[in-house]
């Protein structure tokens, strides 16, 4: 029988960070100084001798909900996780172009059903294309096993397409119970085996226990949440990277 999570009827990522912080530390834990965590993840202005960028054009797709699509932040696109990681992707000399699809309010079943257009507006298709969802699923109490099934489409549809993917994982609080929490955690590392992807396995593990790196609603990074995020995940990001050919420099 599919494990289904009825007592919780939210929409949106509005509460999950709540749900979150019942786990976490209840003292302030001592968070990363902005200043050093915005240098690490903006790099490009902060260094004093940037590094140049060289090769061929790194394509990347950023597929996800409202934590990639910059929910809440001043500029929700110039802020955003995806234009912030390809900016320090391009610090370390890497040609990345991200291109940001994050949908605030997408459950994996809309992005299941928009992955094919938004592929094909690409004109292009993406050296790397990184799958951030779920967060939605846990809020709505879907079953872990409708998000694996959408999911697994998506990755269907990926790898038909031979499109190096890179999964986001999630985590649910322990207060989903321990049933469905072992349910929806384990789907994202079994899917990556099973399709031979990429995975991080909580991309939110460096902010989930610092409050100040959330917006009031407790659920949206800052800016600053943004840039802590962007600095744990760019070097697991430029590592999956698919090699390009160098331009030699003149």
């Amino acid at each position: 029988m599919p494990i289904r999570l009825n007592r919780l009827k939210v929409t949106g990522l509005a509460s999950l960070a709540a749900l979150f912080s019942l786990s976490a530390c209840s003292e302030d834990a001592g968070g990363a100084d902005a200043t050093v965590v915005s240098q690490a993840a903006g790099g490009a202005e902060a260094a004093l001798d940037p590094i140049p960028i060289m090769g061929e054009e790194v394509r990347i797709l950023a597929f996800g909900d409202s934590l990639f699509a910059g929910y809440g932040l001043a500029d929700s696109e110039g802020d955003s996780y995806p234009s912030k990681l390809e900016a320090a992707l391009r610090a370390r000399g890497i040609n990345a172009r991200v291109t940001n699809a994050g949908v605030s309010g997408d459950t994996s079943a809309a992005g299941r059903q928009r992955l094919g257009f938004v592929l094909e507006a690409q004109g292009e298709t993406p050296d790397l294309f990184i799958l951030e969802l779920g967060g939605n699923d846990l809020l709505r109490g879907l079953s872990p096993d409708e998000t694996r099934a959408n999911f697994s489409a998506m990755l269907d549809t990926l790898k038909e397409r031979d499109i190096p993917v890179l999964i986001m994982g999630m985590r649910a609080p322990p207060n989903y119970g321990p049933e469905y929490q072992q349910a929806f955690d384990a789907l994202y590392g079994e899917l990556a085996r099973e399709y031979a992807v990429d995975l991080i396995p909580f991309w939110l593990e460096e902010i989930y226990q610092e409050p100040q790196l959330f917006q009031d609603d407790r659920i949206h990074p800052t800016l600053e949440g943004i840039e802590a995020l962007v600095a744990s995940t760019v070097d697991e990001v430029a590592a999956v990277l698919p090699e390009r050919e160098t331009v030699p420099a003149e």
